[in-house]
């Protein structure tokens, strides 16, 4: 008889705790920088990617895969290293508009002799990645190191440019002497391979001299427009430092560019130890809605504040501040990150300092969010989305956790972040109502797996064996229900029919009495 490829996701039942988060990675010694995409087709299928020390291989990226809102969790799987030696960073995932997932990172030896940004292609909604397609390499614009920080965005438009792959990168710390630039890379055969890079400034919007790392934040809209925001500090360009709009209605054959804000150093944040990343989002109901977030510091400390456009980047109000935190009270927030609902509602969430005893960076800190419902003036008041407040640890002024992700689904908020609340830096997750109603969640810090066994008896007929099955259901790879057996009396094998199946990829989740695991089935 031949078996069916197991692939685990565990729900460890008992100590089900309102409003608490989920440890999704359960490392000891470090979890970091994790990104979360949510599958638009089936908004309950989501893809957790994040970077975590694995004995004799340092860092991996390390994936997990839910297909029912987060509630259940696969085992955390590791993404093999291009060549033994190496160490990845910075994952970032998007999917495609036919359900594909896909996952950049960089795969790199640390001593920069070698290395690359990869993309991996999942067809399986992210339980397995197919071989890596080189991006851009470590050398290819020589001495600038182009491979830190990618970012993937991917046109979901239906039009001509539709499945493109976009990513984009900055100079590593390797880098030798200036100028630096802002890099962008496509995909036109959903990520087989990658053409040549290009710079995404230009003569009179040149990223400069003294900016090392001017990372470019992408966002692609609806109608298929590609748009990145990067920094600049040119004095023939603009006395001020500025933030710079490129933008391509050809897939990056050629840019437009613009100022986004030009303003006095003064309104930087200063400390080094912040984590100061910045974010474009489009609105999806709205192609000419683009939304960047930022930090600033006008009032003393570090403070979330968004610029809106509402007619492509042309043009850009002031800027209103986020956190409704007095303003001045030397209290640092910093690790922002937004998304837009399909309907144009918009959420905004970072790393808060609000209720700490003391100030600056080195503080207790806790995961605050806000949200504006579509065609709302304002903003709700700030709400918490981590369970407790968690003790600064000295971990935090390393490398690797500069970006918290969320995502916004039919009026539900999925947030990951890292932390370090049990003495390490694990990613938690959490859900959330828009009117900031935390939802009950699993903890999964444990990833043993319940026993299963699924085995094709014949083309019409599968045997599964587990410890007290309770329940079975049958989904397609999309997400779609299929078949589902409840309140079966805790047998160790069930024969299911595969009569009514037209062929195809299926997920099969078993419940047992000790917990829920999902198999991957090919009729």
């Amino acid at each position: 008889m031949k078996k069916i490829l197991i692939i685990g996701i565990i729900s460890l039942l008992g100590n089900v705790t309102l409003a608490q988060n989920s440890n999704l990675s359960g490392g000891v010694v470090f979890d970091g920088e994790p990104f979360l995409a949510v599958n638009p087709q089936n908004p309950r299928h989501m893809v957790v990617a994040w970077m975590g020390y694995v004995f004799l291989n340092r860092i991996m990226i390390r994936t997990r895969v839910s297909t029912d809102g987060g509630i259940n969790w696969s085992a955390a799987a590791n993404v093999p290293h291009v060549q033994n030696g190496h160490t990845s960073a910075d994952p970032s995932l998007a999917f495609d508009i036919q359900g594909n997932v896909f996952l950049s990172c960089i795969d790199y030896d640390p001593y920069f002799t070698s290395g690359a940004v990869y993309v991996r292609k999942s067809t399986d909604g992210g339980l397995t990645w197919e071989q890596a397609a080189e991006v851009i390499a470590f050398d290819d614009d020589p001495g600038r190191f182009p491979i830190d920080r990618p970012w993937i965005t991917i046109d979901r438009s239906g039009g001509a440019f539709s499945g493109n792959i976009y990513i984009t990168t900055m100079n590593a710390s390797p880098a030798g002497a200036p100028p630096y630039h802002p890099y962008f890379t496509r995909s036109v055969d959903q990520g087989q391979s990658f053409q040549a890079w290009r710079y995404a400034d230009t003569t009179g919007w040149l990223s400069g001299p003294f900016i090392a790392k001017p990372m470019p934040t992408p966002a692609t809209s609806s109608t298929g427009i590609f748009h990145c925001i990067y920094p600049s500090l040119v004095f023939s360009q603009n006395l001020l430092p500025q933030f710079i709009l490129a933008s391509s209605a050809d897939a990056g054959i050629s840019f437009t560019h613009r100022s986004v804000i030009a303003a006095p150093s003064t309104i930087a944040v200063s400390d080094t130890s912040a984590k100061k990343g910045y974010l474009l989002r489009v609105n999806p109901s709205d192609p000419l809605h683009l939304a960047f977030i930022h930090l600033r510091n006008e009032s003393g400390d570090a403070d979330v504040f968004l610029m809106e456009s509402v007619d492509g980047g042309e043009t850009w109000n002031e800027g209103i501040r986020i956190n409704d935190d007095p303003a001045g009270n030397g209290r640092m927030q910093d690790l922002v990150w937004a998304a837009f609902d399909t309907d144009g509602d918009l959420a905004i969430a970072w790393r808060d300092r609000r209720n700490a005893a003391d100030t600056g960076y080195a503080a207790a800190y806790e995961i605050y969010a806000a949200v504006r419902l579509k065609n709302e003036p304002d903003f709700s008041p700030n709400f918490r989305l981590s369970s407790e407040a968690i003790p600064f640890d000295e971990i935090l002024f390393q490398n690797g956790n500069d970006f918290m992700c969320l995502e916004l689904f039919n009026d539900t908020l999925s947030a990951v972040w890292g932390d370090t609340r049990n003495g390490a830096l694990n990613i938690w997750f959490q859900r959330s109502h828009l009117n900031g109603t935390l939802l009950s969640l699993t903890r999964l810090t444990d990833e043993k797996l319940p026993p299963l066994k699924v085995t094709k008896i014949n083309h019409e007929q599968v045997l599964i064996e587990g410890d007290e099955i309770t329940g079975i259901a049958f989904f397609s790879i999309k997400g779609a229900e299929v078949l589902r057996v409840k309140n079966l009396p805790g047998n160790s094998h069930e024969i299911i029919s595969l009569r009514n199946f037209p062929p195809g990829t299926y997920l099969i989740r078993v419940q047992t009495a000790h917990g829920s695991i999902t198999a991957k089935m090919i009729r």
